[in-house]
């Protein structure tokens, strides 16, 4: 037996492991069986270009509880050690890093996830053991060896007794972590970071019906059947998929394994997806994976952390920021790459070229996907647009190169639900709705029953209306009118139809100056000013005689403001301010100026005022209730 120290100079090296490598003690398993699925996938190397002296079968990994012992176990079939081995890997080279660990990370390691970083993943296990064993044998046949180390520099390497290859593990768990102990613990994790591990795991056994027996069914006297029960065997409980979608290539699967393997992702995820994209390349990084659209909402906020990220099949995070372009982040599904470091900060990830190299391509990938499906089925593309909207739109404002792709499938539906690329709306549209300074007017929609009105105004000079509700609309047309040349965007409820897209013809006023005068005087006096700002305008006699609209800059910058940007805060404090349009050509205006009783004007400005608010939402509570009552006397 040998007994030593193990080769660092720090004597509370284990302290600072359990205290400060993982604010979150559970990730040892992950750890250990990443180190066993490696020596099992070594070893099918070494077999296959024969420096291997035994075969490598069908090797598997077992974890197993031992409650009563207080000790955990996780077993590989993999290459094994020999004792100088154990004595070079585990006693030396783990811990090479440990005086750079110390001086670099020990106010910061908490949060930085540092194991894997210098080599200790093996002895993240003293985070929740006492004391640890390997019993190991080599796959070269030579001597197994014993190992054991009880949290302290001592440790004692002897001869075991062990025939099997591979590596076994024991750790004593502690005291203050018997939460490793219990089996529904064990198992969540496992599900957790190991369900897609690439070497199969056993943990315990289950009972299943034999496929090789066939009950027979029998028939009494009186005629009565019966069918004798299923006869039950014992198998290994395998509880990872060792072989998932996203590690085949796209032509050995069909679109029902995509969504089988949807299905093995959210278990409790009860709608299909809308389509996916399996992403696949090997230069200049390594990177694979499927990422499923699922259906929308316009709530951006209840659809992230959905993606997994995997480093060569081991569950890493589902906080994808950094990595993934943040659009993308409300899609789900997985990416695997070996590329990605397993064990580092945030910060760390973000500032990682091959990690921005990912993130672009991913962009890239998306967009092309995108494109792909629109030319493959542009029925189908439109019928999902809704559910996809809020992704595409997010992507133009946020990642320039998506921005650049998207004219060929972003689409811009009308209220009468036709659809548009970019460039199909601006040849449609462009000779009528230009102005008279030659500016392009796009007009829009953001809720057809509250602007009903005002869209059928733009319907009847044959101008379009698009539908543009997702929450993001403000600081996306923003982006089109600062890129696209010499167009605007205006809402349909901005302002009179005529002023929203003004010609050169103009409609004259039947009012005299000094009847304008008169007019605007008397509206003023009855109309808070603090609430509205009075236009008179000449207009056709049979528009509506007041019409309420609302500034599009001050609406779009308290939009933009309410959904992040745009603006000082200014906006945002600033009380509803609208303008109240009225027509000097209208019959009722007319009647109001001629009018002799002060009384009967004041009850005539604000019927026609409230009837105008009433048409934007805007009448409530007790002026509503006001305005009920005053029109039923009307029509007594």
């Amino acid at each position: 037996m040998t007994k030593g120290s193990i080769n660092v100079s720090v004597e509370n090296i284990f302290p600072l492991i359990k205290k400060f490598l993982y604010s979150d003690h559970e990730i040892f398993l992950r750890e250990l069986i990443s180190n066993g699925t490696d020596a099992t996938l070594k070893l099918k190397h070494l077999t296959s270009i024969g420096e291997s002296k035994s075969e490598y079968g069908n090797p598997i990994l077992e974890v197993k509880i031992d409650k009563e012992g207080k000790k955990l176990h996780i077993i590989d079939q993999g290459l094994g050690m020999t004792a100088e081995e154990v004595e070079k890997y585990i006693n030396q080279v783990a811990f090479s890093g440990a005086e750079e660990f110390l001086n670099k990370y020990e106010d910061s390691a908490k949060d930085s996830g540092i194991i894997g970083h210098f080599g200790l993943g093996f002895y993240s296990a003293f985070m929740v053991a006492e004391k640890v064993e390997i019993i190991t044998k080599s796959h070269t046949g030579a001597d197994a060896a014993h190992w054991s180390c009880d949290g302290s520099p001592e440790f004692t390497l002897e001869k075991s007794d062990k025939d099997t290859r591979g590596t076994e593990i024991i750790l004593h768990i502690a005291e203050d972590s018997t939460e490793f102990l219990e089996e529904s613990r064990i198992r969540e994790l496992l599900n957790k970071y190991n369900k897609f591990m690439p070497i199969p795991i056993k943990f315990g056994t289950k009972e299943i019906n034999d496929p090789e027996f066939t009950p027979q069914t029998t028939t009494d006297e009186e005629g009565k059947e019966t069918t004798e029960p299923h006869k039950q065997i014992t198998v290994d409980d395998i509880i990872n998929n060792p072989n998932p979608a996203w590690t085949k290539q796209p032509t050995e699967l069909e679109e029902q394994n995509y969504k089988d393997f949807y299905r093995e992702l959210y278990p409790m995820q009860f709608e299909e997806p809308l389509f996916n994209i399996h992403l696949n390349v090997d230069y200049p990084f390594n990177l694979t994976g499927i990422l499923y659209f699922p259906k929308m909402t316009n709530d951006m906020n209840m659809q992230k952390d959905k993606i997994q990220l995997y480093q060569n099949q081991v569950f890493v995070t589902d906080n994808v920021e950094g990595i993934v372009p943040e659009f993308l982040t409300m899609l789900r599904g997985v990416i695997d790459s070996p590329d990605i470091p397993l064990n580092v900060s945030r910060s760390y990830l973000q500032a990682d070229g091959a990690v921005k190299k990912i993130s672009s391509y991913i962009t890239r990938k998306v967009a092309d996907k995108l494109k792909s499906l629109f030319n493959a089925n542009r029925e189908d593309f439109e019928a999902k647009w809704d559910d996809i909207k809020i992704v595409i739109e997010y992507g133009m404002l946020s990642e320039e190169k998506f921005f650049e792709k998207a004219d060929a499938f972003a689409l811009y539906p009308t209220v009468d639900g036709k659809f548009f690329t970019y460039d199909e709306l601006f040849n449609k549209i462009k000779a009528n709705q230009t102005d008279k300074d030659d500016k392009l007017v796009i007009l829009y929609a953001s809720n057809k029953d509250q602007q009903h009105s005002y869209i059928e105004s733009a319907k009847a000079k044959g101008y379009e209306v698009l539908m543009l509700d997702s929450p993001i609309v403000s600081h996306l047309i923003q982006k089109l009118e600062s890129t696209k040349e010499n167009i605007s965007f205006a809402r349909v409820d901005g302002d009179h139809i005529d002023n929203l897209i003004k010609k050169e013809e103009t409609a004259i006023s039947k009012l005299s100056d000094e009847q304008k005068t008169e007019l605007d005087t008397l509206l003023k006096d009855v109309i808070p000013s603090e609430k509205f700002a009075v236009q008179l305008e000449a207009m056709d006699s049979d528009a509506s005689p007041f019409i309420i609209t609302q500034p599009e800059f001050m609406r779009r910058m308290k939009e933009m403001q309410a959904t992040g940007g745009g603006g000082m805060n200014m906006f945002g404090n600033m009380p509803e301010m609208y303008n109240l349009i009225v027509n000097t050509n209208s019959e009722l205006v007319g009647e109001i100026l001629g009018t002799k009783t002060k009384k009967k004007q004041e009850r005539l400005i604000n019927q026609s005022l409230d009837l105008a608010r009433l048409s934007q939402g805007l009448l409530k509570g007790e002026e509503l209730t006001n305005f009920i009552k005053r029109s039923y006397d009307m029509i007594k």
